[in-house]
């Protein structure tokens, strides 16, 4: 038996895939512990884990206008950077009283990495996207020089200064996607797919009857973290399927936008996203990397609205991949969202790539590859 700990930020979309891994582990009787906000981690994991707490950080809100460097740069200095010294102590805390054999670190946890390394325990790294892997500054020397400023001035804090870089373990890199879609990776990683969280009571809550067999279903999320930006996108989108009664939509609105909005589609603040899968068409989304591998590990065709962050970089390889269709998420009106579903909908080249991506993420091993490689570190 191995004792393991694993380091996340508080982003439900970082917790669900390496939670799946974290099962897999305690099935093969293992000891896990999880470091990071308590109360989204008591929320996210399914089941009783120990969690070391190191409480909500104080985070500044990102402002709704940001775009290009000036978003990367608040991502960085007012939320990677700032979160890292928060959680150094209760990680330290957690490392000195467990004493774990391996540490699994979040690429935007970078204390769990960084603690890992000045104490000279192995360390995974957890890259919940593909974004990371293929460099998305090779063509902006500029920043990525700017950031490497920064990473080197943090890893001078925490003193490791001698480390990599604290987004890439030396020891293993766990992707949750396949090269299929995460093209011409330039960082060496172990490509598992994406991990399937175990079934929840919540799942059984879903009005299943509701689904109309006679029609084809298409699943729109725009993730919970995007709620407060995303409303006038989802009324478009209702409108959208109120000029084709033909297809049945089901919302997840968690910020109540659609309250106000008829139609005849299923709207709930939150979905069983995953089980739902196998009982759609076509999914709309913001590109989130969770959404956009649950969806295509079913071969669900999709329709791309990034928002921010790395949603434009995972819209961009689905769509090269021709798995899917990119909108422009400001300016799509209810006709372009439309036309998009049309065409997922009835060509049969999306579903065609749908189909290679699943066999791929079928053939890379999920949990139980990623469960091995950690033991190889111990």
């Amino acid at each position: 038996m191995s004792r393991f700990l694993i380091v996340v930020p508080p982003f439900v979309g970082h917790i669900n895939p390496i939670a799946g891994v974290a099962a897999e582990l305690r099935d093969r009787g293992h000891e896990v512990a999880w470091v990071g906000d308590e109360s989204v981690l008591h929320r996210t994991l399914p089941g009783s884990w120990p969690v070391h707490g190191c409480g909500a950080a104080p985070l500044r809100p990102r402002p709704p206008d940001l775009r290009g460097f000036a978003e990367l740069r608040h991502l960085w200095e007012h939320v990677l950077v700032p979160l890292a010294e928060w959680m150094e102590p209760t990680v330290q805390r957690a490392l000195d009283r467990i004493r774990p054999d391996v540490v699994i670190a979040d690429q935007q946890a970078l204390a769990g990495a960084l603690v890992a390394a000045r104490a000279g325990v192995p360390w995974a790294t957890s890259a919940t996207t593909s974004s990371e892997l293929v460099d998305p500054l090779k063509d902006v020397p500029q920043v990525r020089g700017w950031l490497t400023g920064l990473l080197t001035a943090l890893k001078q804090r925490f003193g490791v200064a001698a480390a990599g870089d604290p987004r890439f373990s030396p020891h293993a890199v766990i992707a949750f996607t396949t090269e299929a879609l995460a093209a011409e990776p330039v960082v060496p990683a172990l490509f598992v797919g994406p991990i399937r969280r175990r079934p929840t009571a919540e799942d059984g809550r879903f009005p299943w009857g509701r689904l109309d067999p006679t029609r084809p279903t298409v699943l729109v999320s725009m993730g919970t973290a995007n709620a407060d930006a995303t409303g006038d996108f989802l009324r478009r989108c209702a409108a959208a399927f109120r000029a084709r009664p033909h297809v049945q939509g089901v919302f997840a609105d968690p910020g109540d936008s659609l309250r106000d909005v008829a139609g005849d589609f299923i709207r709930l603040p939150w979905l069983p996203q995953q089980a739902l899968m196998g009982h759609v068409d076509a999914v709309v989304c913001h590109a989130g990397h969770n959404t956009v591998c649950e969806a295509l590990a079913c071969a669900v065709p999709l329709v791309l609205a990034p928002v921010r962050d790395d949603q434009p970089l995972i819209a961009e390889q689905v769509a090269v991949a021709g798995a899917g269709l990119r909108l422009r998420f400001t300016y799509a009106n209810a006709e372009h969202i439309g036309r998009a579903l049309d065409r997922v909908l009835t060509e049969h080249s999306f579903t065609a790539a749908a189909l290679r991506i699943r066999d791929s993420f079928a053939a890379a091993g999920g949990a139980p590859a990623a469960a091995a490689a950690l033991e190889k570190l111990v």
